[in-house]
């Protein structure tokens, strides 16, 4: 849990290196927050559902479309600045510059690329953004 909530921590500390663990650990706890704010505005009613249906002279198509209410776009907002942080940090473990988070918006290829660098183990020993962080030992948490 501690490894989940050391970004918040650092809220916007660009600098220095993350670990890949701290990186994915945070994304679990970003997808598991959403998960229970989607399951609280559903209760609330607070969601907007689509239902939609398609037919043509052979098939028929239908389905349901959710879409996030004010609860998600303010958690979305509030988390922005510590996931970028984050990103940029762990973008810092593997020697590369914070400013490779702009090729997210090449469509497909963009994050895929981000995905390929995320999951890439970081550059062993210090690099020109801070000592190795796994050989730093733990963060304060674990120390005490």
């Amino acid at each position: 849990m501690e490894w989940m909530l050391l970004p918040l921590r650092r809220y916007a500390r660009f600098s220095g290196r993350s670990r890949p663990k701290e990186y994915w650990m945070f994304i679990l706890f970003l997808l598991l927050c959403f998960i229970a704010i989607a399951i609280v505005e559903g209760l609330l009613g607070l969601s907007t559902t689509e239902h939609w249906a398609r037919h043509g002279p052979w098939w028929f198509d239908s389905g349901y479309r959710t879409r996030g209410g004010p609860l998600t776009g303010l958690f979305g907002l509030a988390i922005l600045i510590p996931w970028l942080a984050v990103a940029v940090r762990r973008l810092h473990d593997s020697d590369r510059s914070g400013f490779w988070l702009l090729i997210i918006f090449f469509p497909l290829i963009g994050s895929l690329v981000l995905l390929v660098f995320f999951i890439m183990s970081g550059t062993r020993g210090p690099n020109r953004f801070g000592p190795d962080p796994v050989e730093a030992g733990e963060p304060e948490f674990a120390r005490s």
